[in-house]
């Protein structure tokens, strides 16, 4: 039953990814206009007829349309994400360039959104209905009702403008010759601030998820149980209730993992950080349709994995979704 049911999972992941990747064939080819100039660029108005021949011939527009669907899908499972003519480079070299960058912002703030939602979410569900738990409530209503970009703009009038303590954009100091252990100090001073801003978005989920769930573990029987026996509050809170609201936590982080990648357009482009956000920022502001549909195609991608991994790793955290399974 549980093969049959992780196996229909797997086809609708499947389907959905199939779906994503025909709508981003179709989209350049079905919009109104000059298919070539939506794929090549405005660049296509200056090239001759024979360069514009040789173009056409290289996207398989010349083709039947069935034969270009199945070209674009065999190039993508094979790596082959195009040419950013506009900016003349292969877009897989492009996005080895950039994904790094937007990992260690994505990571980065899913850690630490981790690390201090929990604690405080466990703080606040031990101490409910305390001024500490309503404080935090507030709080985290307050900061998930907040636009990223703005608070990404206040903290570089705070700690950049203002006081001088962080570099306001890039991931790296230009010309700097930083290398080893200067070069790390360096990479880090400028990805606080992004980190912090994305780590915002997170924490009120991250948050509530903790909080309620500990609510719900601490009313449970085996709870009660515990504490007849004489033990400590102290021993119940880290040995028994935590772990048990960990469970919807974890899965919720991987969640939030694939989430993150698109979290990080608006973050970048306020930062002026290199990754792959700041990298649709460019591909929108100079239509660049090839590296926009492999960027979007990737978006998707890193959703559907993370949703993907959520459903795999829930029924081997908690044994009663195995026992139902």
């Amino acid at each position: 039953m549980s093969g049959d049911r992780n196996s229909r999972n797997l086809l609708q992941y499947v389907g959905v990814l199939f779906i994503a990747i025909t709508l981003n064939f179709l989209l350049p080819r079905m919009m109104p206009g000059n298919p070539l100039e939506l794929i090549a660029g405005q660049e296509v108005g200056l090239m001759s007829a024979e360069e514009r021949q040789q173009v056409i011939a290289d996207l398989g527009l010349d083709r039947p349309m069935h034969e270009q669907y199945l070209g674009y899908v065999g190039d993508i499972f094979t790596g082959n994400f195009g040419y950013s003519y506009r900016q003349k480079r292969l877009i897989v070299d492009m996005i080895k360039e950039r994904l790094p960058w937007t990992l260690l912002l994505a990571i980065s703030s899913l850690l630490f959104s981790a690390c201090v939602g929990i604690i405080i979410g466990a703080l606040s569900a031990w101490r409910r209905g305390s001024l500490f738990d309503l404080a935090m409530m507030n709080i985290m209503i307050i900061l998930n009702s907040l636009p990223s970009f703005w608070v990404g703009m206040l903290f570089i009038s705070i700690f950049a403008v203002r006081l001088g303590l962080l570099p306001s954009q890039g991931a790296v100091t230009p010309a700097s010759g930083y290398e080893n252990i200067e070069y790390v100090k360096d990479v880090v001073a400028h990805a606080i601030l992004p980190v912090l801003t994305l780590s915002i978005l997170s924490l009120p989920r991250v948050y509530l998820t903790m909080r309620y769930t500990m609510i719900g573990v601490v009313g449970e029987d085996f709870i009660r149980t515990a504490r007849s026996k004489g033990l400590a509050e102290r021993s119940i809170l880290m040995r028994h209730v935590i772990p048990n609201a960990l469970i919807p936590v974890v899965t919720v982080l991987a969640l939030r993992l694939g989430y993150a990648f698109g979290g990080t357009v608006v973050i970048e482009t306020v930062f002026s950080y290199p990754g792959l956000g700041r990298l649709i920022f460019e591909a929108v502001s100079g239509r660049d349709y090839p590296v926009m549909q492999t960027s979007f195609l990737l978006f998707t991608i890193a959703v559907l994995a993370s949703n993907l991994f959520a459903d795999w790793l829930y029924p081997r955290l908690d044994p009663r979704a195995r026992a139902s399974g």
